[in-house]
Parts: structure tokens; C-alpha cells; sequence
């Protein structure tokens, strides 16, 4: 029994490693807060929404009763959120230490589970989710295909996939993030997903903090310091405002895309 199990743990430990390669080899970008504060970015998310203006418009743009699956899901978040009507939540994430805290999250919820992987390679099965949902996960427009296309293969026939992305072109949030990406074009983004057949909805949304501190402290893994003071001299209170670009796509019944 022992060597059986010693024998199973060193094929984990080798498919681990096999997908860690591969992850490597899709030149997966790292995220600059969540990565490096994990426990900083859980106060991140608990602020995010605070009014719950996007779960209120993603109520309504898919079937979120069924098989979810979450891209770029850190470490799981907003896992539980989705279990509460899915029929089966998964997580993919391509950071190895956010993983095994995602796994950690859900461990105790039945039909939920996080994953090792990339959205360029998700491992998954074709046609096999309802709904695929990625939340600020580095979908910034041109050279996201095989993302895309990941995204298609996984999701059956008639199912949706939603991107969740901060609006650049919204103030205050957006002002400050294109001071830190200067190259960064929010028309040219949004021109890319309307040729890839994505609609668009711009929410408006309101990130609440406990105290100010950790509002600063977020700030400050989210910009460059020169653009953190600039944002935390520009909010005198708890709160701002953050513009969210929503974009939605329905893989057409009966017709898999290759």
C-alpha cells in the first residue's frame, strides 16, 4: 500500500512538473499584486464591487446554473460566489502557490475544484462548460487568440464566455493605469473584441475599503509608486470609483469552432 501510494505521488509529482513546463512554454505573464501579496489582494477583492453592480449584469448574461469554469481564478475568490448556483465551479489558475490556497478555499464545497493551468492551455476537456469567466486575467486585446480560442473549445455549444476587465478610459482608476502603460489603447482594445464578436457593457462600480491604510497599501501593488501617491493624494476618503469593461460572447448551438 505504501509503495502504491508513493508510486501515485510521484506521478502527480511528475505531471506537476510536466504542466509547470508547459505553463513556462505559453508565456504565461505574471501578475504584479496578486503573485506577490496574496493576503494584500484578499482585501483587494473584498473592496472591488462593493455594490455588486457587476454580479447584478452577469446574473443576467449566461447560464451560471450549470458548469462554470473560472480562467485566471488566483486563488479562488470568487469560487464560492459561483458555487452558490452552479451545478460544478472550476478554477484555472497558472501560479502554482495560488493554487494550493485556492485549493485550501474550496476544499470544503462539493463540486468545486482549482486546477494547474494556463489559459492557453486549459486542461480541460472540449465542451464542457456552460459558462467561461475570466476576470482581469490579462485578456488586454490583441494577442489574446489562443486564449480565445482555449475558451471556445472548452465551452459547449450555445455556451458563453464573459471577460471581466478594468475600463481604461474611465477616471480615476483608468487615468492612473495609463499612466503606468502609456502604450495601452482602450479603442484598440475595444475595436479588437468587436471584430472578435464580443458586446460590450460598461459598468460603473465602487471600491469601498475598511480603512485607509489598506486602501493605500492596495494602491501601491497596483501602480508605480510615482502613480500610487499620485492616486492616493487624488482619494480623500475610502472610497473611488472603478469603471469595468464587460465583454460577452456566445459560441454559436450546434457548431464547435475550431
Amino acid at each position: 500500500m505504501a509503495c502504491a501510494l508513493l508510486a501515485g505521488m510521484g506521478l502527480v509529482s511528475r505531471v506537476r512538473e510536466r504542466l509547470i513546463t508547459s505553463l513556462r512554454a505559453a508565456e504565461v505573464l505574471p501578475s504584479p499584486n496578486i503573485w506577490h501579496w496574496p493576503d494584500l489582494y484578499e482585501a483587494e477583492n473584498r473592496a472591488q464591487d462593493a455594490d455588486g453592480a457587476i454580479w447584478r449584469l452577469l446574473a443576467g448574461l449566461g447560464d451560471w446554473t450549470g458548469d462554470v469554469l473560472d480562467i485566471g481564478c488566483g486563488d479562488g475568490f470568487h469560487l464560492p460566489r459561483f458555487a452558490e448556483r452552479a451545478a460544478s465551479v472550476l478554477g484555472v489558475e497558472p501560479h502554482p502557490p495560488l493554487v494550493e490556497r485556492g485549493q485550501a478555499r474550496v476544499a470544503g464545497l462539493a463540486g468545486v475544484a482549482v486546477r494547474l493551468g494556463s489559459a492557453q492551455a486549459l486542461p480541460v476537456a472540449d465542451a464542457s462548460f456552460d459558462v467561461v469567466h475570466a476576470r482581469t486575467a490579462y485578456f488586454f486585446g490583441p494577442g489574446c487568440e489562443p486564449g480565445l480560442r482555449e475558451a471556445d473549445r472548452a465551452l459547449r455549444p450555445g455556451g458563453t464566455l464573459v471577460i471581466v476587465d478594468l475600463d481604461a478610459a474611465r477616471p480615476p482608476y483608468g487615468r492612473w493605469m495609463r499612466a503606468d502603460l502609456p502604450a495601452y489603447d482602450s479603442a484598440e482594445v475595444d475595436r479588437f473584441f468587436e471584430l472578435k464578436g464580443f458586446d460590450r457593457h460598461r459598468v460603473s462600480t465602487v471600491w469601498r475599503f475598511e480603512d485607509r491604510a489598506t486602501l493605500e497599501a492596495v494602491l501601491r501593488i497596483e501602480f508605480s509608486a510615482p502613480v500610487a501617491a499620485r492616486a492616493i493624494a487624488d482619494v480623500p476618503g475610502l472610497e473611488f470609483p472603478v469603471g469595468y469593461r464587460v465583454l460577452v460572447r456566445r459560441k454559436p448551438a450546434g457548431l464547435i469552432l475550431g
